[in-house]
């Protein structure tokens, strides 16, 4: 069994209030969640306006398949929101 987590750290240049940025996460995340059958999560700077941290786990019974998951990931994150920079992420398999 292998365990992946991948945390993803978003930048919101639009978002003017923590209102603003709640909207783009949790739509972002039920997506993550429903097209991946993923679990994610903000993990970090929850009270930060245009910073978002996101962390998103996977388990499989292959390693290659849940490195390429998390991949999938950050790509369906960099083309479903152009409008929000991944400024970096980083993958992690257990």
């Amino acid at each position: 069994m292998f365990i992946g987590s991948c945390t993803i750290t978003l930048h919101l240049p639009f978002a003017h209030s923590l209102k603003e940025k709640r909207q783009v996460v949790k739509s972002l995340l039920a997506r993550i969640r429903n097209e991946f059958n993923v679990s994610a999560a903000e993990v970090d700077s929850q009270d930060v306006w245009q910073l978002a941290v996101i962390g998103v786990a996977c388990v499989s019974a292959s390693q290659r398949y849940t490195h390429e998951q998390l991949e999938a990931v950050v790509r369906f994150i960099e083309m479903q929101r152009p409008d929000v920079p991944l400024t970096s992420y980083e993958i992690e398999i257990l």
